[in-house]
């Protein structure tokens, strides 16, 4: 596995790549010899954000790309977490290569059975009108109902669009575009 730390608005010391290392490395037994792991360590700079030492990871596997991000007040535990969840990522990501498709109709039951307790599914399906509005409007809208995005219909493009709330306070959009 080859493994990469990298850092944006922090200078990444040796002792802090060497801790990546070691954390993330555990991960190499898992996964395959031409893997590669990249990690960017931040410090966001906004003051209001309290947990602001931020540790990514992207790995590149034969299969899916794996992506992970957690943040804290502290590098070192913002990497722990960071390895806790990409761990839990790759054994998902094992198991289901392992697994394989089912053959039999009862190994299709015990196989949703077995999804059902690991991984998430749709709970609720919810429909509703997409209104015409400007993006503008959209902002006033997702504020009124409190969520984290809102659906609805652009006037100006005339496609259904998500905008949502970042991270950061400001607020994203999503325009579909034809193939």
């Amino acid at each position: 596995m080859r493994l990469q730390v990298k850092g944006k608005n922090v200078e990444v010391s040796d002792a802090l790549r060497g801790y990546a290392q070691e954390k993330l490395g555990k991960l190499e037994r898992h996964l395959h010899d031409a893997t590669r792991l990249e990690v960017e360590l931040a410090v966001e700079r906004n003051p209001s954000i309290a947990e602001n030492q931020v540790a990514e990871a992207t790995v590149w596997t034969k299969g899916p790309i794996l992506r992970a991000s957690e943040r804290s007040t502290d590098m070192r535990a913002s990497i722990d977490l960071l390895a806790v969840k990409l761990e839990r990522q790759v054994h998902r990501y094992r198991d289901k290569r392992r697994r394989g498709p089912a053959r039999h109709q009862e190994h299709v039951v015990e196989g949703r059975q077995a999804a059902a307790e690991e991984e998430p599914f749709i709970v609720k399906t919810k429909q509703f009108p997409v209104k015409p509005m400007t993006p503008e409007e959209a902002v006033l809208q997702l504020e009124l109902i409190g969520h984290d995005f809102f659906v609805f219909r652009n006037v100006e493009s005339e496609d259904v669009s998500v905008l949502y709330r970042r991270r950061d306070g400001n607020y994203g959009l999503i325009e579909p575009q034809a193939p």
